[in-house]
């Protein structure tokens, strides 16, 4: 397999700035890079360039609470309140019952996308939590429904770093960075200017500011890493946790515990404790996405076959590039396929059940939603940091495609869209939970 001329190829198709990539295959690592980390400067992108890896952070803090729980500091269905008394939500009942595992599961049930900022300094984390006691409001009963959850994930930051005596930061360090020996990774800005990091781009133009807030940083708003690096994280869960997991915990981790509904997910839709889970051939799969303003990576390890793919790209909101590049990468080393994503059924289309019609709501934004002949024709409108962000109000058209999963007619950024509609019309799910607000 010639990566780099891979990589080189689907850069250009897709209009990608520049892009690293790394595979680990059994004891061999493969690495390349293509194209500039900033326009601005043309630095080029080189495998060891740190690249802001999102939401795949999330992995790492479940870890660290798995760690804790490895010691017997944390019982995954105990109340989070009891590891970190300063939880607390709006809903007085979900302040003390919601669980370390439903937060994990991605099932607390508060609004998961609060991000506040609250500075830059070693107390951020502690006063968002601060902040969750009176803004974030319950969305759905604690374990009910699968919801992502950002705020979630930073509690959970909040808690090791709590139970360890430390900033989430400095625990990572101390207790999975160090002992890993992953020298390419930076949690905060000052660190990443040690390295070769790259900017994101929106539009072709460099995005300011860099860095998202400090306060979700457990979530994935800071930390950069090489994807060699994310290859060294991911043998960990080749290798039964070598001496920083146990077995059990790496099998709480990379095992499904939670189906999430609706049918748009390929080979996927299920949840261990931090990781999403795939099934491939038959091939036990597990990983994450990051996506933070302008930056993307995708990291995705296959136990049967020892394999760790790290994708991350600057400037590449196409989903279309990273499926060319991880597609073709397993397709070569393990002859397993990665199922395609779905596409609209050809018609003709069943008319838009009436009863859905409505405004939901979520922190991020609102759907319109009006029955068509053939289908839905759903109005998004961005709030919040999603339209500070610079996003528009779109109109599209979507058509049933299993149940009441129902898919755009048109893709965007090299995919069709899908949405679920949960208790007939209560909820509008698209990985996230938006409430219906009117009929």
């Amino acid at each position: 397999m010639d990566l780099p001329e891979l990589l080189d190829e689907a850069a250009a198709r897709h209009d990608v700035t520049g892009a690293a990539v790394a595979v680990g295959h059994g004891d061999t690592l493969i690495e390349a890079a293509t194209g500039v980390l900033n326009r601005d400067t043309g630095v080029e992108a080189t495998p060891d360039s740190v690249f802001q890896i999102g939401s795949v952070a999330k992995v790492w803090t479940a870890a660290l609470v798995m760690q804790l729980v490895d010691e017997g500091l944390v019982e995954l269905d105990e109340p989070v309140r009891r590891y970190l008394p300063t939880f607390g939500v709006v809903d007085r009942t979900a302040s003390e019952t919601v669980t370390v595992r439903q937060l994990l599961l991605h099932t607390g049930g508060f609004d998961g996308d609060l991000f506040e900022d609250t500075g830059r300094g070693d107390d951020a984390l502690d006063r968002y939590v601060a902040h969750l006691r009176d803004h974030a409001t319950q969305v759905s009963p604690p374990g009910a429904l699968y919801s992502y959850s950002n705020a979630g994930f930073a509690v959970l930051g909040a808690l090791a770093a709590h139970l360890r005596g430390g900033t989430w930061e400095s625990v990572l360090r101390e207790r999975l960075i160090e002992p890993l020996g992953a020298r390419h990774m930076a949690l905060l800005a000052e660190e990443a200017i040690l390295f070769r990091a790259a900017a994101g781009h929106v539009g072709g133009a460099v995005v300011r500011p860099w860095q998202l807030p400090r306060s979700l940083a457990p979530a994935g708003t800071t930390a950069c890493a090489a994807p060699r690096e994310l290859v060294r994280f991911g043998r960990l869960f080749l290798d039964d946790g070598a001496d920083l997991l146990s077995a059990g915990a790496v099998a709480a981790m990379t095992s499904a515990q939670l189906t999430l509904p609706g049918a748009g997910v390929p080979g996927g839709g299920r949840r261990g404790l931090g990781f999403e889970i795939y099934d491939w051939d038959g091939a036990a799969v597990h990983g994450h996405d990051g996506d933070v303003i302008g930056q993307a990576t995708v990291w995705r390890v296959v136990p049967g076959h020892r394999l760790v793919v790290a994708i991350c790209s600057t400037g590449a909101r196409s989903v279309a590039f990273f499926d060319e590049v991880l597609t073709t990468v397993v397709r070569e080393l393990t002859g397993l396929t990665v199922p395609a994503r779905p596409v609209p059924p050809a018609g003709p289309h069943e008319p838009g059940p009436a009863r859905f019609a409505g405004r939901y709501g979520f922190p991020l934004g609102t759907y319109e939603i009006t029955p068509t002949d053939d289908g839905l024709e759903v109005t998004a409108t961005p709030r919040g940091p999603a339209a500070a962000a610079g996003e528009s109000p779109s109109t599209r058209r979507y058509v049933a495609l299993a149940g009441t999963t129902f898919i755009s007619t048109e893709p965007s950024q090299g995919r069709f869209d899908t949405f679920t509609i949960l208790d007939d019309g209560q909820y509008l799910y698209g990985g996230r939970l938006a409430r219906r607000l009117t009929a």
